[in-house]
């Protein structure tokens, strides 16, 4: 196997996407912490926004019909903070140079995330890393569907044969594998990945 490309979901591993924290930030309160961190990062609002095809404004005005009128500015805040709420997983912010300065592959990017998280990017420090980055609101189209990989590797020419993506969601790996990449279902150790890349990467 010669992989000269490796493709990365963020979420979760690169970086921890995690409503009870983001909401704590702001919540101390343990009861309205588990009320605006459920009602906010309700699945219900987050796979359209991953689509674009809900708005923050209807996302929050959403929000603000299931919460008390008393919680929806901290609710507002939560939801225009998030991007700046989001730590690098222990290891990666290494991990990412380490791979381009010993093997000299190329690093992308594959994520299902919002038009808001976008329009920030430029805000977040570790996607300077990628050379290429893919987020689904703008296609329209979430993983695991092979439209969002092709997109990659259509627009920056790569092989899928020489092509490894990483995401810690298993129908994401199985959707990666079947369109013809290879795939490594990512646990949260850094490490464990690294011993993997460079045993993969020294073959």
């Amino acid at each position: 196997m010669s992989i000269k490309n490796i493709i990365f979901d963020f979420g979760q591993v690169i970086v921890h996407f995690d409503p009870k924290y983001m909401t704590g930030v702001y919540i101390s309160d343990e009861a309205d912490k588990a009320f605006v961190s459920n009602v906010l990062f309700d699945r219900l609002y987050w796979d359209r926004l991953d689509l674009g095809t809900i708005s923050d404004e209807e996302t929050l005005e959403k929000c603000h019909e299931r919460l008390p009128s008393r919680l929806w500015d901290i609710c507002d805040k939560i939801y225009y903070d998030w991007v700046y709420n989001i730590p690098v997983i222990e290891g990666m912010d290494k991990l990412l140079p380490y791979l381009k300065e010993r093997y000299g592959v190329r690093l992308f990017l594959i994520s299902n995330i919002s038009k808001y998280f976008v329009s920030h990017k430029e805000d977040i420090p570790i996607l300077k890393e990628f050379e290429y980055c893919v987020f689904s609101s703008d296609l329209g189209v979430c993983k695991p569907s092979p439209i969002i990989f092709d997109h990659l590797l259509r627009t920056c020419s790569l092989e899928r044969s020489e092509s490894i993506f990483i995401d810690d969601n298993k129908s994401n790996i199985e959707g990666a594998i079947g369109f013809g990449l290879h795939g490594y279902l990512f646990d949260g150790d850094a490490e464990r990945l690294k011993s993997y890349l460079d045993k993969l990467l020294s073959e």
